[in-house]
């Protein structure tokens, strides 16, 4: 297929597709997803070898946010049944971290509700860092806190932190239809002060809400353009009690298409698999390692994921490895500009204190090589579900009255949260 031709070319030499050839990867066919896959996944292999980074979430503090997004669990007025608690204290998020690290992580997401931090929830994000680092210094940390004040950012810097999560979700069009109680350009705003600081940007989308294709790529060239080092791929998950509870809009195939096109817009930066793999991917979530290099270990913010044991044995039998702490996320032009930025080698981006700057991420660094081995509130690592609603064509109403005719079955798969870090029970590492 040309298109597949030209966009393996283009990101195998690291350029972006064109917004047409995006749409196009959207518009495949099932017979060509294996072929989009395979194309898709040379260029994974290009950048990134067959490494899986593992990431673990911390949920700070769940439910009772002041917002509205209307994909997510811990909204204002839903009546998701999800655990509800305030801040940790340092040593529990830290006994919760250890459990995902010695499963195989090497960055923990510290997530707390909200629409955004105080100072004293700053002081308390600092002294977590704290005890978190202390146990294991190499650790990346991310915190995702929601919309940032001036200086926030910095003092989080300070403190340790490597990266910043805070999530567009969807294109600048459409995304009053999600939010009413802050807008696109306050997501911007933060994602830019965390890169300003020195911290590594951290920012994905939610599909799966009713968007066009024309959302979706709006929303990952947004991306591309804002410069973010990691990009979280989250499928919404319907909670039963949030707006978006009947909006189930993916297939597998969807969902790696998604996958495929990220990949292809963004070649050599971190594009991970965050929430509602297991959901929506199911059975062919090994194909995503193909697209993505990056996922979540174990559970999320307030559903659970398959077993984190699962999670480690799908990435052995695929043919993939777990990435270690030593090693460099991102390909060496990538981790030297990140390194720039955050004021040194080492950066989250880069892989955490143990992970120099220059780490090429393929052996041989060439295409041969290639062939050779082959929610907080504020834009949470792990969302609570997802997105506005665009309207709907005949097929897609077919489609989706053919979805909520099978809405009792399709809902047994989003499970909530109950253990882990808040609960008595063990965390799932």
């Amino acid at each position: 297929m040309d298109l597949l031709d030209t966009l393996t070319a283009k990101g195998l030499r690291g350029e972006t597709p064109t917004r047409e050839e995006a749409l196009a990867v959207l518009a495949t066919t099932d017979d060509e997803l294996l072929d989009v896959v395979a194309a898709a996944g040379r260029v994974r292999r290009r950048w990134f070898g067959r490494r899986v980074k593992l990431n673990y979430l911390v949920n700070l503090k769940s439910g009772l946010c002041p917002e509205d997004c209307s994909y997510c669990s811990q909204r204002l007025g839903s009546k998701a049944e999800i655990l509800k608690y305030t801040w940790l204290k340092p040593g529990q998020a830290a006994e919760a971290a250890k459990a995902g690290v010695s499963g195989g992580a090497k960055r923990v997401c510290l997530v707390a509700s909200g629409r955004g931090p105080t100072d004293r929830d700053i002081d308390r994000v600092t002294d977590t860092v704290a005890a978190i680092k202390e146990a294991d210094p190499a650790v990346e940390i991310c915190a995702c806190l929601g919309l940032l004040s001036d200086n926030q950012a910095e003092r989080l810097k300070a403190a340790g932190v490597d990266a910043y999560n805070h999530n567009l979700n969807t294109s600048e069009g459409t995304y009053g239809d999600i939010a009413t109680t802050h807008t696109y350009a306050d997501r911007v705003d933060t994602v830019q002060k965390a890169h300003g600081a020195g911290l590594s940007a951290c920012s994905g989308l939610i599909a799966g809400m009713g968007e066009s294709d024309e959302d979706l790529v709006d929303v990952v060239f947004a991306l591309r353009e804002l410069g973010s080092d990691s990009v979280p791929v989250n499928f919404l998950i319907p909670f039963e009690g949030t707006p978006l509870a009947k909006e189930w809009n993916l297939s597998p195939q969807r969902c790696l298409r998604i996958l495929a096109m990220v990949r292809f817009v963004n070649p050599d930066t971190e594009v991970r698999i965050a929430g509602g793999r297991e959901v929506h991917l199911r059975s062919m979530q090994p194909l995503g390692l193909h697209l993505a290099n990056s996922i979540f270990l174990g559970d999320y913010l307030t559903s659970e994921g398959q077993a984190g044991q699962t999670d480690l044995d799908m990435i052995a039998d695929a043919g993939f490895e777990v990435e270690g702490v030593g090693e460099s996320t991102l390909p060496r032009h990538r981790a030297d500009i990140a390194a720039a930025a955050t004021g040194g080698c080492g950066s989250g981006a880069t892989g955490g204190a143990g992970g120099g700057c220059g780490t090429a991420a393929v052996p041989g660094g060439s295409e041969g090589a290639d062939a050779a081995d082959g929610c907080g509130t504020g834009g949470g690592c792990g969302p609570c579900g997802g997105h506005g609603h665009a309207a709907p064509t005949a097929d897609r109403a077919a489609e989706k009255a053919a979805d909520q005719a099978a809405d009792e079955v399709r809902t047994d798969l989003v499970r909530v949260r109950r253990r882990g870090a808040g609960t008595e029970l063990a965390p799932n590492a």
